[in-house]
């Protein structure tokens, strides 16, 4: 069996499972955040509060690891279906999975130094 390196999961079944936990995930958080924002009037005390919960940063970096792993493979799919060039296609993938990442690793660093 040949591997992918440009794919997430080993085949197509585990990156189809990976999409559809990562977007339950990413639907929680938004719901989550929505549900608090609705029911809250937000001042910079209240907002500072509910993101220094351990519950939150937690779903937070759940959220944003979900994103990750869905953006990782979105980008594979759609670049591998509509991009011909191998190397604007490998670059492509290299420079948007490169900002995901980013993503993450700034989400983490601010997340818990709140």
């Amino acid at each position: 069996m040949v591997k992918v390196a440009g794919t997430f999961g080993r085949s197509g079944v585990h990156d189809y499972i990976l999409l559809r936990a990562s977007a339950v995930i990413l639907l929680a958080y938004i719901l989550y955040l929505v549900g608090f924002i609705a029911s809250t009037d937000l001042t910079y005390q209240v907002w500072t509060g509910f993101f220094s919960l351990t519950f939150t940063k937690v779903l937070t970096l759940m959220a944003l690891v979900s994103m990750l792993i869905h953006s990782w493979i979105g980008i594979w799919q759609v670049l591998t279906d509509y991009v011909k060039c191998t190397l604007l296609r490998g670059t492509l993938q290299f420079v948007l999975t490169t900002v995901a990442f980013a993503y993450v690793v700034f989400g983490f660093v601010i997340l818990w130094g709140v």
